[in-house]
């Protein structure tokens, strides 16, 4: 059995900061800044992501997804307004009512889909289906780029969502946990995937893109941002040191090490989707499109895995679900392949 701390493809949570992200950090650590936001790391940060977007935005700091989702969709929304997504979308399914509970009350509505993607047809049946006064009036379209599932929306599907949108007066709200590896994915640029494709708001994740901790929230339209620094700093979400959150950005954004570091998880993730590939009694759930891989196996197998010492989640679809990260080690994705590949033949 191997030792618990040996590298681990269970969620790309697991892995460590990257050496960009560690340096911006320890640059930062030199001497005193003003407190707040008021300090140059985090007007550089801002920066670095306007001349990203290649668009004037407004950029908001947070310390973790589910409070950059919750605060982006309740400045979008009225208590009394809803917000339509998939039923499979991490708002709906671990972020324990945090939209609701920031929002005051607005309602998800939700709506069965295929690997998490909406689709036009989906997102007017579900805002056209009442328009009583009775029902939470729908407000604000939310997907996942890349989907729960690993899979990722092209740029002519989010035009398509986002013409949808407009038509129905919906705003549109991108979560981007892991948007690097979308963007990485498509080899497109962000601007592509976000206002120039219609998205109103980016919640753009760098936990899981190599560094310790910390989301971007980007408007891209300013009016929408009014009064959002205060939603922040009621929600608990003002850091008194916030170079700390943003000069991680700014190693991250001004090295290109955001775009490199998608690249390589989902390089790692194909590597090992492909050397499993026609396993006895192992398949694909979802097409392997970023760095999320999805197998169902016998129950045996997974066991077997387990007893190796491997660990992996298997919440979604019932298969089991390998997140291949920035720091994934080739030769580790190997070990994973070998003891795959001996279970499936044992059990065959």
């Amino acid at each position: 059995m191997r030792q618990d701390d040996s590298q681990q493809f269970a969620s790309d949570n697991y892995s460590g900061i990257c050496p960009e992200a560690w340096a911006a950090m320890e640059a930062a650590n030199r001497g005193h800044a003003p407190a707040y936001g008021e300090d140059a790391w985090t007007k550089r940060a801002a920066d670095a992501f306007r001349t990203l977007f290649e668009t004037p935005c407004e950029v908001f700091f947070a310390f973790n997804g589910t409070a950059a989702n919750a605060l982006a969709l309740a400045a979008l929304c009225q208590s009394y307004h809803s917000v339509i997504c998939a039923d499979s979308a991490h708002v709906e399914t671990d972020e324990c009512g945090a939209p609701e509970f920031f929002s005051n009350g607005s309602k998800l509505l939700t709506v069965r889909t295929e690997g998490g993607k909406l689709t036009p047809d989906l997102i007017r049946g579900l805002a056209q289906n009442r328009s009583d006064i009775h029902f939470p009036r729908p407000r604000v379209v939310t997907i996942t780029q890349p989907t729960e599932t690993g899979q990722v929306y092209s740029l002519a599907e989010l035009r398509a969502l986002s013409a949808t949108c407009r038509e129905l007066g919906l705003a549109l709200h991108m979560d981007g946990s892991r948007f690097a590896n979308a963007c990485a994915s498509l080899g497109c640029s962000p601007a592509d995937m976000t206002w120039r494709s219609g998205i109103d708001v980016l919640c753009f994740g760098g936990t899981k893109n190599g560094m310790h901790a910390g989301e971007a929230v980007v408007f891209f339209d300013a009016k929408l941002a009014e009064d959002f620094g205060y939603r922040c700093k009621q929600a608990g979400q003002l850091a008194s040191k916030m170079r700390f959150l943003a000069a991680p950005w700014v190693g991250m954004l001004e090295s290109g090490a955001w775009l490199k570091n998608a690249a390589h998880g989902n390089a790692c993730a194909r590597r090992f989707a492909e050397a499993v590939a026609g396993l006895p009694a192992v398949r694909a759930l979802f097409p392997v499109e970023a760095n999320a891989v999805f197998l169902t196996m016998p129950a045996a197998t997974m066991e077997g895995l387990r007893a190796r010492g491997w660990r992996f989640y298997t919440f979604i679809g019932g298969g089991a679900r390998f997140m291949f990260a920035w720091d994934a080690r080739p030769e580790r994705v190997d070990e994973l392949v070998g003891d795959l590949r001996a279970l499936a033949a044992a059990a065959a």
